[in-house]
C-alpha cells in the first residue's frame, strides 16, 4: 500500500489510543503478515473517505526496496562466477571505447554501461529469450549509450571480431560496428534505434500493446513474451518517454517492463539535484496504474536495515537529496560517516564498521540477488505493466577517472593510474607492461567461464540481440484487382483520392490472402478520411471488446469495438499512432509475420509532428504505408495557416528508404499502391511509402494505355499538344495542382495560341534520386557512354521552356532543374497558409491556371518565342495585380 503523507497534528489529544492503534496494526502484521495488514489499511482509509474524511493520496512509498531481504528467492546461479564473467564485460567495454579514441575522436561513452552492467548481465543470463521454436523471444529496448557494454559480451561470445571492436563508430570501411542500436547498418544485430531519446520507451509501449493485438486476432501466437525497455533517469525529461505510460496502464500491458537506470545524472550534472528522481518517478507511473518496484539499495544494507530498531536510518535516507547522494559516492567511506550518517544515532549504527565497509553499501541496481530479485517478480507479474526503478551509480568502477562526476558521460579516454585502478579493482589479469594497450580479455575456449555464458543463453534460446531480416512474403493482388479506379469516373461523378486510397483500403481488407494482414491506423480522422465504412466491415481492435452499446447502434456504420477488430485507433495521438505503425511496419522481424499497416492523418500533422519517429522507422527498416490525407497548402479549404500542408514531401524525402508520391488521379493510386505491395512485401525491400491524398472532389481519367511504369518513375506524358509550329511548352503538375495546369493548357491555346504537352509528375522526389544517381553514374565512368535520367527521357524529344506547379512549396518541383537543360519555372506555396476558398487560396500562392499561364508566356517571351506585350496583356487579361504581396513574406 501507497504510504500516507504525514498529516500535520502539532499535539496528539489521545496518546494512549494511538498507541493502541499502532499495537494492533504491528500484531496483525506479526501473526497475519503485511498483506492482511494492508488489507485493514485499505478498507479503513476507504470508509473514512466514504465519512467525508479528507485523506490526500500519495503515490509513493518510504525510499527503501519495493521487496523486502525475506522475500528475496535464491539465487539461481554462480554469483562467484557471474561476478568474474561481468568484470571482464566491464573492461572490454571501456577497452573498446579508449582504444577506439586513441587515433580518432569517434567518441563514445564509457559511464552509462557501467553504470548497468548488472541489470543487464542478470537480464541476459537468466531472463531474455532469444525466438526460438519454443518461445516467440522477448523484444530488449536497449538503453542507446550502454550498447559498450552489449558488444563487449557479443564479442566474448565470439559474435564479434576484435577488429570489429577497434573500429568501434568506424563504420565507413565496412569494418566498424555502430555507435548506437541501428538495424540499418547492423540489420542481423540491433533490433530497435533507441538512442534518440523518449523514443525508445514510446514504441516499447505500443510494441507491447501490438503484440496484443497480434495474439487477439490470432495471427502470432505471443503469450508469455515481454518487452523490456531500459532507459535512463535523465532520459524521463523527454515527453514521449511518459507520454503513453497512462494507456500502457489503462490497456493493461502485463507483458511490459520498464527499467529506469537512477544513476542521478544527467550528460551534464544532477538528474533532481534537490529532489529525487526515484520519488517523483514512483509517483508518475503508480499514479498512472503501473506496478512499481523500486529497487534502491544493495544486500549490504541489510544488516543496517536489521540493527535500525527506530527508522531512523529510512528517514535520513528520505531527508537526502539525488544531489547529495552523488556526491557521496564521488567521495569515500570517511565522507559518507561523517555526512549521510550525521548524528549520534546514526554513526552508532555503524560505529564498529571500518570507512571501507561503509564505503562497500552498494546501491541496489549493481546488487545482483537484488536484481533477479525485482526482474522475477517483474515477470510475474499479472494486470498492469511494470515499473523498475534501478539506483546506480553513473561511471562505477571508473575511480577518479568518472565515477559519479558531472563530467562522466563525456569521458572517453583513462590514463594509466586510472585503468590500473579499475584493474585491481576487479581483479583482471591485465599485467602492468601492457595496461596502456587496454586489451582485450577473453576466456579460453572450454574454460568454466564461456562454458557458463553459453549454456545461460542456450537454456534462453540464443544469442542476444539478434534481428530477423525476412519474413514469408506475402501474395500480393495484380493491378487488376484494382480495375474500378484505373477507369474513368464518368460524366459527373466525382471522387477525391482520399476515396480513391479508401477503396483501395477497402479491396485489400476483402483479399483472401492478404486481408487479415492489413493494418488501418488512424490518429482520430476516420470520418474525416471516409473510413467509417470500415468500422462495422472490420471493426476497431479493443482487447476487451466493447462493454457498451454504442450511440450510433442504430446506424448503417456504427462504431463498433471488438477482440478482433483490425483499426487501431489511437485518439488525438499522432506519435502514439506513428509507434504503432512502425511496430507493424516491423513485424515481419519481431514477429515473423509481414503485416501491412495504413496509417491515414492529416498531413500537416504526420511528418511534421513526429519526424523523429519516422526517421527512426527508416532505421528500423520499416515497411508500410503513410498516408498524408487532405494534402497540399491550398486543398484544405477553411482551416487556415497550421493546418495547410506544403512542405511534408520535402521532408519525406529527406528519409533515405522513404519512397513519396502526390498522385492526382484514381489510377495513380492504385498503381502506386500495388507497386509498393509488390515492392515491401512480396519482394521484402526495406522501403516504405509517403502518399500525399486530397479530400478535392473531381472527375477522374482513365489511365492512359503503357503508363504504369512511367507512374512509378514519377513522371508520365499526361496529353501531348497539337502537332504545330506554334510556340510550345511544356507543363509539368502533380496533386490537385495538376488540374489547373490542365486548365492552363486550354488557356494558353485557346487565349495566346500556344501549345502545351501536359506530363503528370506523381513524384518529383522519385525524380531527383533517379537523376542524381544517373549523374553519379556519369562522374563515376568517364569513358562510357552517358546515360539519362527519366526526366531526360521524357522532356528529350520536346521543345520549349518548362514550367512545373504543385501545391508545395517551390523546393519539392526544383529538385529536378540539373536535369532539365533548357529554361526552367517553378510555381510553388512558398510562405504560411491561411483560411479562404480553395480558388483564392491558389491565386494568393500564385499557383492556379492563370499564374501557370502567365509563368509560361514569360518563359516564351525570355527565350524569344513571343512578345512581352502578351505578358503585359496576360496580367490585364486575368486580372493579376503586379503590386500583390509576394505570399511567401505576407
Amino acid at each position: 500500500m501507497a504510504a500516507l503523507p504525514e498529516v500535520p497534528q502539532s499535539v496528539d489529544a489521545d496518546p494512549q489510543e494511538t498507541k493502541e492503534w499502532v499495537d494492533a496494526l504491528e500484531g496483525v502484521i506479526e501473526k497475519e503478515g503485511p498483506d492482511r495488514a494492508h488489507y485493514l489499511i485499505e478498507k479503513l482509509i476507504g470508509q473514512a473517505r466514504e465519512e467525508g474524511v479528507d485523506i490526500p493520496y500519495s503515490a509513493t512509498t518510504e525510499y527503501i526496496n519495493t521487496i523486502p531481504a525475506e522475500k528475496q528467492p535464491n539465487y539461481p546461479g554462480n554469483p562467484d562466477l557471474e561476478e568474474r564473467i561481468r568484470s571482464y564485460i566491464r573492461w572490454n567495454a571501456m577497452a573498446m571505447v579508449v582504444r577506439a579514441n586513441k587515433h580518432t575522436n569517434v567518441g563514445g561513452h564509457i559511464a552509462s554501461f557501467a553504470s548497468s552492467a548488472v541489470l543487464y548481465d542478470v537480464g541476459f543470463n537468466w531472463f531474455w529469450n532469444a525466438a526460438s521454436d519454443n518461445h516467440g523471444g522477448d523484444l530488449i529496448f536497449f538503453q542507446g549509450h550502454s550498447v559498450p557494454g552489449v558488444y563487449a559480451r557479443a564479442f566474448m561470445l565470439g559474435r564479434l571480431t576484435e577488429d570489429q571492436m577497434d573500429n568501434f563508430r568506424q563504420e565507413v570501411d565496412g569494418k566498424g560496428i555502430s555507435s548506437y542500436p541501428h538495424p540499418w547498418l547492423m540489420p542481423d544485430f540491433w533490433q530497435f534505434p533507441t538512442v534518440s531519446m523518449g523514443l525508445g520507451p514510446l514504441q516499447a509501449i505500443y510494441q507491447a500493446r501490438f503484440m496484443k493485438y497480434l495474439q487477439c486476432r490470432n495471427l502470432v501466437q505471443t503469450e508469455g513474451r515481454k518487452v523490456w525497455a531500459f532507459l535512463g533517469d535523465g532520459e524521463v525529461d523527454e515527453v514521449e518517454s511518459l507520454g503513453a505510460i497512462g494507456m500502457a496502464a489503462r490497456e493493461k500491458l502485463d507483458n511490459l517492463i520498464f527499467v529506469i537506470n537512477c544513476n542521478l545524472q544527467r550528460l551534464d550534472g544532477p538528474v533532481r539535484g534537490n529532489g529525487k528522481i526515484i520519488q517523483e518517478l514512483e509517483g508518475d507511473f503508480r499514479g498512472a496504474g503501473w506496478n512499481v518496484i523500486k529497487l534502491i539499495w544493495g544486500t549490504h544494507w541489510d544488516a543496517l536495515f536489521a540493527r535500525d530498531k527506530k527508522g531512523i536510518l529510512k528517514k535520513r535516507m528520505m531527508e537526502c537529496v539525488d544531489g547529495e547522494y552523488q556526491t557521496f559516492k564521488a567521495k569515500d567511506g570517511a565522507y559518507v560517516r561523517e555526512y549521510f550518517f550525521n548524528t549520534p544515532e546514526l554513526k552508532e549504527l555503524v560505529a564498529d564498521w571500518t570507512d571501507d565497509e561503509v564505503w562497500a553499501l552498494n546501491r541496489g541496481g549493481h546488487d545482483m540477488f537484488k536484481i533477479f530479485t525485482a526482474f522475477k517478480a517483474a515477470t510475474e507479474h499479472k494486470g498492469k505493466p511494470t515499473l523498475i526503478l534501478a539506483k546506480t551509480i553513473k561511471g562505477f568502477g571508473m575511480g577518479e577517472a568518472g565515477e559519479a562526476q558531472n563530467t562522466t558521460h563525456q569521458t572517453k579516454k583513462m590514463g594509466h593510474e586510472a585503468l590500473r585502478r579499475m584493474r585491481d579493482r576487479f581483479n583482471l589479469p591485465v599485467p602492468d607492461d601492457k595496461i596502456d594497450e587496454v586489451p582485450y580479455l577473453k576466456f579460453e575456449e572450454g574454460s568454466p567461464e564461456l562454458t557458463y555464458m553459453r549454456e545461460r543463453r542456450l537454456a534462453l534460446g540464443g544469442y542476444l540481440p539478434q534481428r530477423r531480416e525476412k519474413a514469408a512474403p506475402l501474395a500480393v493482388p495484380e493491378l487488376a484487382a484494382f480495375e474500378g479506379l484505373l477507369k474513368a469516373t464518368g460524366e459527373g461523378r466525382e471522387i477525391s483520392t482520399t476515396m480513391a486510397i479508401v477503396r483501395v483500403l477497402s479491396t485489400l481488407l476483402k483479399d483472401k490472402n492478404i486481408g487479415r494482414h492489413i493494418v488501418p491506423i488512424v490518429p482520430d480522422e476516420s470520418r474525416t478520411f471516409g473510413m467509417e465504412g470500415m468500422f462495422r466491415q472490420v471493426g476497431i481492435w479493443n482487447q476487451e471488446g466493447q462493454k457498451y452499446v454504442p450511440q450510433d447502434h442504430d446506424q448503417l456504420m456504427f462504431y463498433k469495438e471488438s477482440q478482433d477488430g483490425q483499426i487501431l485507433q489511437e485518439g488525438i495521438n499522432e506519435a502514439g499512432a506513428m509507434a504503432d505503425w512502425i511496430a507493424a511496419a516491423t513485424a515481419y522481424s519481431t514477429h515473423g509475420v509481414q503485416m501491412v499497416p495504413f496509417y491515414i492523418c492529416y498531413s500537416m500533422f504526420g511528418l511534421q509532428r513526429t519526424m523523429d519517429l519516422c526517421w527512426a522507422a527508416g532505421d528500423q527498416r520499416a515497411r508500410g504505408f503513410l498516408v498524408g490525407g487532405t494534402a497540399g497548402r491550398t486543398t484544405l479549404n477553411g482551416e487556415g495557416l497550421q493546418h495547410e500542408d506544403g512542405h511534408s514531401l520535402i521532408l519525406s524525402g529527406l528519409i533515405p528508404n522513404c519512397v513519396s508520391y502526390d498522385p492526382t488521379f484514381a489510377y495513380e493510386v492504385a498503381v502506386i499502391m500495388q507497386d509498393g505491395l509488390r515492392r515491401m512485401f512480396k519482394e521484402q525491400e526495406d522501403v516504405y511509402y509517403y502518399l500525399t491524398v486530397m479530400n478535392e472532389n473531381y472527375e477522374h481519367p482513365e489511365m492512359p494505355a503503357g503508363a504504369e511504369a512511367n507512374i512509378v518513375k514519377g513522371m508520365y506524358q499526361f496529353k501531348k499538344g497539337a502537332a504545330s509550329d506554334a510556340p510550345r511548352v511544356q507543363l509539368l503538375g502533380s496533386g490537385t495542382i495538376f488540374r489547373e495546369v490542365m486548365a492552363a493548357a486550354e488557356l494558353l491555346k485557346n487565349d495566346w495560341g500556344v501549345e502545351a504537352d501536359l506530363w503528370s509528375c506523381p513524384s518529383f522526389n522519385e525524380l531527383a534520386r533517379n537523376g542524381q544517381d544517373t549523374a553519379r553514374w556519369n562522374l563515376l565512368h568517364p569513358l562510357e557512354k552517358p546515360k539519362k535520367s527519366h526526366v531526360e527521357e521524357c522532356l528529350d524529344d520536346t521543345r520549349g521552356p518548362v514550367i512545373a506547379s504543385t501545391d508545395y512549396v517551390r523546393l519539392y518541383s526544383e529538385q529536378i532543374r540539373p536535369f532539365i537543360n533548357r529554361r526552367y519555372v517553378t510555381l510553388g506555396t512558398d510562405g504560411f497558409g491561411r483560411s479562404d476558398t480553395r480558388e483564392k487560396l491558389r491565386h494568393f500562392f500564385e499557383v492556379d491556371r492563370h499564374w501557370v499561364v502567365l509563368a509560361s508566356l514569360k518563359a516564351l517571351a525570355d527565350d524569344g518565342q513571343i512578345e512581352r506585350e502578351k505578358v503585359a496583356a496576360a496580367l490585364v487579361k486575368y486580372g493579376l495585380d503586379p503590386e500583390k504581396l509576394n505570399p511567401q513574406t505576407c
